[in-house]
C-alpha cells in the first residue's frame, strides 16, 4: 500500500541530510517528487525512486526569485497540481560545513561577535526562501481547494541553542507557519512546523536518542495521509511525537525519543 501514490511533493533543499531523507521517505509512500537543490543531478534523486516513488530533480538556487518561479511554474505545467510542498532549503550551515573557508568561525559566539553576514545567510535562505516558496504554492493549492505546506524548523524557537541568529531564525519560520495557517484555513491548505531531532543517517544499532532523516519523512507521509490534517494546522510538530500518535517507526524499528521539550 502507497499512501501517497498520485501525490505530488516538492522538497526544497533536498540533495543531502534531511532534506535527502524526506524526500526519499515520501517516495518510499509512492509520490512523484520534485527535488531543488543548486547543482542537483538526476543522481541525486535516484534513491526516491529505488524506494518506489519517482524523482525529479530540478536545479534551483532559492535566494533567486525567479528561478523558485520556475520551479513551480514547470510543476504545475508537469503535473497539474502540487499536494505537498516541503521547506527545507537552509543556509544558516554553510560556516559550520566550510570550515577552511570560515576558520574563525565560532557557532556559540556571543552574538557581538557574530560575523554580521550570518543573520543574511540563515534568513534568505531559511526564512525568506519559505516564505517565496509558500507564496508561490499556495497560487496552485487554492485552485485545487488543498494542499499541505510543512516547514522544517527546530527546538531553538523555543530555547536558547548557542546562537541567538539561529533561534531568531527558527522562532520567524514557526511565527511564519502560524499566521500563514490562519489565512490558508479557509481554503482547506494546512501549514505546519516540523522538528527533527538529533539526526544521525549512520546508525547501525536501534537507538532511541537518534532518529534518521527518512523517519522524518515518514512523519510528513503520516501528515500527508490524515484525512482531519486540518485539524493540526498552525502547529508547531514534533517528529517523534507523531511516530507515537501515527504508529511509524524509523528504519531501525524503533521510535526515537523527542529530541527535547516545548
Amino acid at each position: 500500500m502507497k499512501p501517497l501514490k498520485d501525490k505530488i511533493a516538492l522538497v526544497t533543499g533536498g540533495t543531502k541530510n534531511v532534506g535527502k531523507g524526506i524526500a526519499i521517505a515520501l517516495g518510499e509512500a509512492g509520490a512523484t517528487v520534485y527535488v531543488t537543490g543548486r547543482s542537483i543531478t538526476e543522481k541525486d534523486v535516484k534513491g526516491i525512486t529505488n524506494a518506489g516513488g519517482k524523482g525529479i530533480a530540478v536545479v534551483c538556487n532559492h535566494e533567486n526569485d525567479d528561478e523558485v518561479k520556475s520551479v513551480f511554474e514547470l510543476i504545475q505545467k508537469s503535473e497539474g497540481k502540487l499536494d505537498i510542498l516541503v521547506n527545507n532549503a537552509w543556509g544558516g550551515y554553510n560556516r559550520l560545513r566550510n570550515r577552511k573557508a570560515y576558520s574563525g568561525f565560532k557557532w556559540k559566539a556571543p552574538f557581538w561577535e557574530q560575523p554580521i553576514e550570518l543573520w543574511q545567510e540563515m534568513f534568505n535562505v531559511g526564512v525568506r526562501s519559505n516564505y517565496i516558496s509558500g507564496f508561490y504554492a499556495t497560487e496552485t493549492m487554492l485552485k485545487q481547494g488543498y494542499g499541505l505546506i510543512v516547514n522544517i524548523s527546530f527546538y531553538a524557537s523555543r530555547k536558547y541553542y548557542g546562537n541567538v541568529i539561529y533561534g531568531v531564525a527558527k522562532a520567524a519560520v514557526d511565527k511564519m507557519t502560524m499566521d500563514m495557517s490562519e489565512e490558508l484555513k479557509k481554503h482547506k491548505v494546512a501549514c505546519v512546523s516540523l522538528y527533527p531531532g538529533y539526526i544521525d543517517d549512520t546508525k547501525k544499532a536501534p537507538n532511541p536518542k537518534k532518529e534518521t532523516s527518512i523517519f522524518v519523512g515518514r512523519a510528513i507521509t503520516a501528515l500527508a495521509s490524515d484525512k482531519n490534517i486540518m485539524k493540526k494546522t498552525g502547529q508547531i510538530l514534533v517528529a517523534a511525537e507523531l511516530a507515537r500518535e501515527y504508529g511509524f517507526t524509523d528504519i531501525d524499528g524503533i521510535q526515537p525519543e523527542p529530541y527535547d521539550q516545548l
